[in-house]
């Protein structure tokens, strides 16, 4: 335990290894994922290298830097690797892990700063991002390297690198994600400064130099995308998908108070433990040092200015949960672990313990249920069990370590069964049988409807779907070349008898919440 304890090396490969088989076995997903590769597919196909199309369609929703560690996976491997590409969503969680545990290291015990790292592991929209293939953890850590060269720059631990280094984080956290990047890293040393009342000081850090590199090198990548895309692309991504997104959104638009709802299932399940440690906190005013006004300060402006833009997802508020999650931490060192954190505790491992029983009860409802999902909530279940009796044994540290480990435990038990659940993540498997169908049959055509983002199968068809409408499918004269092949979704089939009476005869394969309908001469 000791070595573990010490080891950050050891630490990190197990996590990594409880996560390995959902890279290696688990299928693309429609939404994101696979619009992700046919961009970059796209971009390699015209020689682009700053400006991107989503077949033919301007995309400028996102910066270079994602779609490029795209484009690199497919010439240096030849193919597509969710593997490959794991790698810059799970090594930024634990680049953001190991900052955070340096940035408390000399205020934590041992074991404290291994709660912290475990509970932010564990944090369902932590873990969750750092699993798909997303830019957003690797803004986050870009984020989380800047706020920490900044305090490091403030309190006089810094070294002559870093006033290169900050704003060289704070330029690849808006080359990754966009205007976030520098918004919160702004926000946050100015909120800061201002409840310090220094604010007169923020030129030190937010000075000539620190601005000429964000600029130009901001420069330099907006003169590569004028010079590839002319002045309509630059003016897409530097008005729609900043000052548009943020005033007035054409997607993700909800109220004010969004986040302050789905806060409580982003950070399960140890939501009720945070807050109420957050709660008493701020009462008894704990947030006496200059680490926790400034992790106050980060957290606090930064929600407040998400509330406050149009377009809104929980996944925005990542660069807010290492310090919601440390400053928890440092608070209950602080309380000495009284009464009530057993008690709050005892809420999660109590559903732990359900675990097991809420997998049988679920095999009468027709859910697939194999001997390894049986096995990871047994895990589950057993984890809770031991956690409620080092919780009665006022054991409150060996308690959140039990349950975290055991979490991990049952994710890499469970994530080998993922090919028995592929068909309702993505659609290979169906394109895979779409494809064999073709080759029996001579099948050059093939059509999809009502199904988000398929005209994206092209990554596995090697063509582009086309997309067809109700109307296209029974007007009089059918714009359908046949033979082809109608991939539908379950949903549409259900919703629409029209679609139920199209099919009525053909022949149809299913795989999972997909059909792929032949529809012959």
């Amino acid at each position: 335990m000791k070595r573990f304890l010490k080891s950050n090396t050891i630490r990190y490969i197990l996590y990594s290894l409880a996560v390995l088989p959902i890279f290696i076995f688990r299928d693309f997903t429609m939404d994101n994922e696979l619009r992700y590769l046919s961009i970059a597919d796209e971009a390699l196909q015209n020689g682009s290298f700053f400006t991107f199309t989503n077949h033919g369609l301007i995309y400028a929703d996102k910066p270079p830097l994602y779609l490029w560690i795209v484009m690199l996976g497919k010439l240096l491997l030849g193919h597509h690797s969710l593997l490959f590409l794991g790698l810059f969503s799970f090594v930024p969680a634990l680049v953001i892990i190991y900052t955070m545990d340096q940035w408390v290291k000399n205020i934590l015990s041992e074991t404290e700063r291994l709660i912290g790292e475990l509970m932010l592991l564990t944090s369902s929209f932590f873990i969750g991002t750092a699993i798909v293939l997303r830019m957003d953890m690797l803004m986050c850590m870009f984020i989380v390297l800047s706020l920490y060269t900044f305090f490091r720059m403030y309190n006089g631990t810094s070294k002559p690198r870093d006033t290169f280094l900050f704003p060289l984080f704070v330029f690849m956290a808006v080359f990754t994600k966009g205007p976030l990047g520098i918004i919160i890293p702004l926000l946050s040393t100015s909120v800061f400064l201002i409840i310090k009342k220094e604010f007169h000081s923020i030129g030190k850090y937010w000075h000539w130099k620190t601005m000429a590199i964000i600029i130009s090198l901001c420069g330099i990548w907006f003169a590569g995308v004028y010079v590839e895309g002319g002045s309509p692309f630059l003016k897409n991504l530097l008005y729609n998908q900043t000052v548009n997104r943020a005033i007035n959104s054409f997607s993700h638009q909800e109220p004010f108070f969004y986040y302050f709802k789905t806060i409580w299932y982003s950070l399960a399940p140890w939501s009720l433990f945070y807050f109420a440690i957050l709660a008493v906190g701020l009462i008894k005013k704990l947030g006496s040092t200059d680490l926790e006004l400034f992790f106050l300060a980060i957290a606090g402006s930064t929600l407040t200015v998400l509330s406050l833009f149009s377009s809104k997802l929980a996944v925005y508020m990542l660069p807010t949960f290492p310090v919601l999650v440390y400053l928890s931490v440092l608070w209950l060192s602080k309380l000495g672990t009284p009464r009530w954190t057993y008690l709050l505790m005892i809420i999660p491992a109590f559903l732990l313990c359900m675990a097991l029983p809420g997998i049988i009860v679920s095999q009468y409802f027709d859910i697939i249920i194999t001997p390894l999902v049986l096995t990871g909530a047994l895990i589950l279940t057993l984890s809770g069990i031991f956690t409620v009796r080092h919780l009665i044994n006022n054991r409150l540290n060996r308690g959140i370590i039990t349950m975290c480990a055991g979490m991990l435990l049952a994710v890499f038990t469970i994530s080998f069964t993922i090919p028995n659940y592929n068909s309702m993540i993505g659609m290979n498997e169906l394109c895979v049988m779409a494809k064999d169908i073709s080759s029996k049959k001579g099948v050059a055509n093939y059509y999809y409807c009502n199904i988000t983002r398929a005209d994206n199968l092209d990554i596995y068809l090697g063509v582009i779907p086309q997309m067809l409408s109700m109307h296209d499918l029974y007007q009089t004269d059918n714009q359908i070349k046949k033979p082809a092949i109608l991939f539908l979704s379950d949903k549409a089939i259900d919703r629409n008898d029209s679609l139920k009476i199209f099919i009525k005869g053909k022949k149809i394969h299913q795989s999972g919440n997909y059909y792929c309908v032949e529809i012959e001469e």
